[in-house]
């Protein structure tokens, strides 16, 4: 027995048109999803490492270029109370109308990632990452002049990616050039043989923070640590004179005025002649004093000591970072940062005298608060506002609504299960 299917149905024009808006639709990003900006003038060779961050020890992820160097990356990402997200999509294209193909290709699919934050490639410098090395090798024992590959070699616990970032090849002569500038340098043949250089590596780091402060620090760093330290505070000044701007009555004028044609004092001051400015000349606006020469030197030796602690805090092992202090702090210091102390001390003892001259008679304020009190209100005061408006965000809509009810003359809830009151005896 023979059957017969049904016939296919034609296809409708809309369904053409509703598979194209599925082919258009976003699709989220697969999970995890990481954005990287990386440099555009990277080799093939270039590629992503684990490699031991400098100041902690801990693997991090790192982009290494043979050609360019090393890079750490950089979190730019929205503060936490608002919400933002990425969208992808692929650059358009030119076409040409043909007669030939009538129909058009779906375009490219784009996509959404949930958490918008992007690592920047920033270029760090590799001396960083062979400090600890140098150190503690010189360490375990005399200081010897050693060749670099036996510093390297002695090292067994060290991750493979920086071994593999040390040895390489193309980038052997820009790792020797920062090797050298950390280190004591003699020839023994065709080999250069170092030993690590405290005084050397406080030199650079040194000349690194003076071109971070010849270029200007950023506008936050600049106003916390650089403004603030240096001001000084408002002392309180006593005014026993105290001058009246209410104009006198006819007849005190008239008195006064009798009286003061005949003292000196006000002959001469009538007499001074009054300096006048001829018509169509612009009265001339008094030019600001310059600034001290000293209080520029010592403006600048806080943005040199700013950008040194950032440095030490951020890419320095602690036990080198507690010699190099010593050194700062010594006579062996290639720059000298008294007047700096002098100056903050300074500072201190007038902020204290301020302090205690305060008027004793306000009681509204029982004591003064620091700069540190200040900030953590200020930052409580955020946080509680970030919350308000994240409870405020959350809320519905009906209960919303239910806010702007006029509940006046309405019992309370809580009112309808209070236990009842005892029935009266008869």
């Amino acid at each position: 027995m023979k059957t017969r299917s049904a016939p296919a149905k034609a296809k409708a024009p809309n369904d053409s048109k509703d598979s194209e808006q599925k082919s258009k639709t976003l699709v989220p990003a697969e999970k995890p999803s990481k954005t990287f900006i990386l440099p555009s003038g990277a080799g093939d060779n270039a590629r992503l490492l684990s490699l031991p961050q400098p100041q902690s020890g801990e693997l991090g992820r790192y982009f290494f270029c043979p050609d360019r160097g090393v890079y750490e990356f950089t979190v730019v990402a929205p503060p936490a109370h608002s919400a933002r997200s990425i969208l992808f999509t692929h650059p358009a294209r030119e076409t040409t109308p043909s007669e030939d193909n009538a129909t058009t290709k779906p375009s490219l699919q784009g996509s959404i990632t949930k958490k918008a934050e992007l690592l920047v490639a920033t270029p760090i410098d590799v001396m960083f990452f062979v400090v600890s090395l140098l150190a503690s090798s010189s360490k375990s024992g005399p200081a010897l002049f050693q060749p670099l590959d036996d510093i390297i070699d002695s090292q067994d616990d060290m991750p493979q990616h920086l071994r593999q970032v040390l040895y390489d090849g193309t980038f052997r002569n820009s790792l020797l050039s920062r090797v050298e500038a950390i280190c004591d340098v003699v020839e023994a043949g065709d080999e250069k043989m170092f030993r690590f250089s405290e005084i050397k590596l406080v030199k650079e780091l040194i000349a690194k923070a003076e071109r971070m402060a010849d270029r200007g620090l950023p506008a936050s760093l600049e106003e916390r640590f650089i403004r603030q330290a240096l001001a000084t505070p408002l002392m309180a000044v006593k005014r026993q004179d105290v001058v009246t701007t209410q104009e006198p009555s006819e007849n005190e004028s008239g008195a006064k005025s009798e009286e003061e044609q005949g003292s000196p004092s006000t002959v001469a001051a009538t007499a001074t002649p009054s300096i006048s400015t001829p018509a169509g000349e612009s009265t001339p606006v008094p030019q600001p004093e310059e600034e001290d020469p000293s209080v520029k030197h010592v403006t600048r030796l806080l943005k040199i000591s700013t950008a040194l602690s950032f440095m030490k805090e951020s890419y320095l092992p602690a036990a080198v970072t507690l010699r190099l202090d010593e050194i700062l702090a010594s006579a062996e210091s290639p720059l000298d940062f008294n007047p700096l102390k002098d100056r903050l001390k300074e500072i201190a003892e007038l902020r204290a005298q301020a302090l205690a001259s305060r008027d004793m008679s306000n009681f509204t304020r029982k004591r003064g608060l620091d700069d540190e009190e200040e900030d953590t209100r200020a930052e409580k005061k955020r946080r509680k506002d970030e919350e308000d408006k994240k409870a405020k965000a959350a809320e519905s809509q009906a209960v919303k609504n239910l806010k702007k009810v006029n509940t006046k003359g309405m019992a309370k809830m809580s009112s309808f299960f209070a236990k009842a009151p005892p029935k009266k005896k008869a």
